[in-house]
């Protein structure tokens, strides 16, 4: 049994929650599954390791560059408050488990474990099920798995060590199954058959977003997305993604990084070793030029691990489809969208979000919220930037603006209510993204007052999901992922025949 237990602790720590060696290892089964030559298998996983590090070092700069500016405003004016970021989140549950609830935070492994092994068994029985997504975002689920722990634990402060594994594993599981599901049919639009979902923060987001979009089209009229206008004059600098990226943040960051003072960035210089900061008598303006500057590199680095890793995980995926897991997709990082769609969509999207969470933290400290909530960087632009992806595709610009301007105002109001009912507030750090904004302080409320009936009732919504999406459209549901071309021409035929 040890040597079981120490084989799972190896294989979770180094590939499971590892995504670049958990999407490699997916690559090479699928294409071992798929009868490939072995070297075109290793050639493959080294290929969507490679590509997924690239896609991290873009993700991981945009953060490491400007988590710190925004924990400045935190650090500087003495707020005492809630960052909403996931890393900040893990780090208050880890650290309040023991001193709150006396539990240890190594169950959560053993919830993630109980999660992914039901996701599995989700997605191949979905003759029943309809589930159709394999959740592979290794990261992702150790951040949602301790959340998850700590709610349970809230609801049902009683409940033994193994029920709480249990009981949290399967509502886990459903939801990592049933709303990486939800992401099926708008990513197929928006990357035209790229065959993969999104498994991350903002599932239930990302379905609600398409859907409310498509409100946004005109009847008989062309609907303008962001690529359609031509802006007139010196303004149409702004047509060129990464200049209109380079300037739109070099306006947002340096209106920050000005109002935090260049004595807080020789003092981080300091604190850091020289790591990050601003070097004693080095240029000011070419810091916050070169800081702002880096989004859009950033960025640019994302786009092409997307690029590199995408197209290697879904040829190879087809392997696992016809054999492990018939008719499914991998559920993948929500940043492989941002190579998809048009490209400023990902700065409104952000900036729009960005200005949504702004002035609804500036309301709370206007009427004296017990919680103050601080915006963190990972919320603040993966779910409002893909938000204004999505929403553009469907709706066009107005809804590229609008949606994530109200995702900014969700994710604040939604964090400061359920990381103050949970009693998470004290110990400074809650996930805050839109599902666990939304969704999730849902379904503690239904747990919280229904008590043991509450768990059967958020089961129950999580399994007639997919059920009511498969009624819609029984015969596009299941083609959409085998057969994505024919799908397209099934509805294109059925609108001109007035389906």
């Amino acid at each position: 049994m040890k040597i079981l237990e120490d084989i799972w602790v190896y294989f979770a720590q180094n590939i499971l929650t590892q995504p670049a060696y958990m999407i490699g290892l997916i690559v090479f089964i699928g294409y071992v599954l798929d009868k490939r030559p072995l070297y075109e298998s290793i050639a493959g996983l080294l290929k969507a390791v490679i590509g997924y590090m690239i896609l991290m070092v873009g993700s991981s700069g945009l953060v490491s560059a400007f988590r710190p500016i925004l924990t400045g405003l935190k650090d500087k004016y003495n707020l005492r408050a809630v960052v909403i970021d996931p890393y900040f989140g893990q780090n208050a549950v880890t650290e309040g488990l023991t001193k709150t609830f006396g539990r240890s935070f190594g169950d959560v492994m053993l919830l993630l474990l109980i999660a992914f092994v039901l996701n599995i068994i989700f997605v191949r029985f979905q003759k029943w099920t309809k589930l159709r997504a394999l959740f592979t975002t290794g990261n992702v689920q150790v951040q949602q798995a301790a959340t998850a722990f700590w709610i349970l634990l809230f609801c049902f402060p009683k409940l033994g060590r193994i029920e709480v594994l249990i009981t949290m594993g399967i509502l886990l599981g459903l939801y990592w199954s049933v709303g990486s599901n939800l992401t099926v049919k708008p990513t197929q639009e928006l990357t035209e058959g790229g065959g993969f979902a999104i498994a991350h923060q903002q599932m239930f987001g990302i379905a609600f977003v398409a859907w409310l979009a498509k409100k946004f089209k005109l009847k008989g009229r062309k609907t303008k997305s962001l690529e359609d206008y031509e802006l007139p004059g010196f303004l149409k600098i702004f047509n060129e993604n990464m200049v209109a990226t380079g300037i739109l943040m070099l306006f947002f960051f340096g209106i920050i990084m000005l109002v935090l003072g260049r004595d807080y960035f020789n003092a981080m210089y300091v604190t850091t070793k020289g790591v990050s900061g601003l070097a004693p008598g080095a240029s000011f303006l070419f810091y916050i030029l070169t800081t702002s500057l880096s989004f859009a590199v950033n960025l640019t680095i994302l786009q092409l691990g997307v690029r590199t890793f995408v197209g290697e995980l879904t040829e190879s995926f087809v392997g696992i489809s016809n054999t492990i897991l018939p008719g499914s997709v991998p559920g993948i990082d929500v940043a492989a969208t941002f190579a998809f769609g048009e490209q400023n969509a990902v700065t409104f999207g952000f900036l729009f979000g960005a200005l949504g969470q702004f002035i609804t933290i500036g309301a709370l400290v206007l009427f004296h919220s017990p919680t103050l909530i601080l915006a963190g960087f990972i919320p603040l632009f993966f779910d409002n930037a893909v938000f204004g992806v999505f929403a553009n595709k469907e709706g066009g610009a107005k809804a590229a603006m609008l949606l994530p301007f109200m995702s900014g105002v969700i994710q604040v109001l939604g964090s400061a209510f359920i990381v103050t009912f949970i009693g998470l507030a004290p110990f400074g750090g809650y996930l805050g993204m839109f599902d666990w904004a939304t969704v999730w302080p849902g379904f503690t409320l239904i747990m919280k007052y229904l008590g043991y009936a509450g768990i059967f009732v958020v089961a129950a919504i999580l399994i007639a999901i997919p059920q009511i999406q498969y009624r819609k459209d029984p015969k596009g549901y299941f083609q959409i992922v085998n057969d994505y071309e024919g799908y397209v021409a099934t509805h294109k035929k059925n609108e001109m025949d007035g389906e």
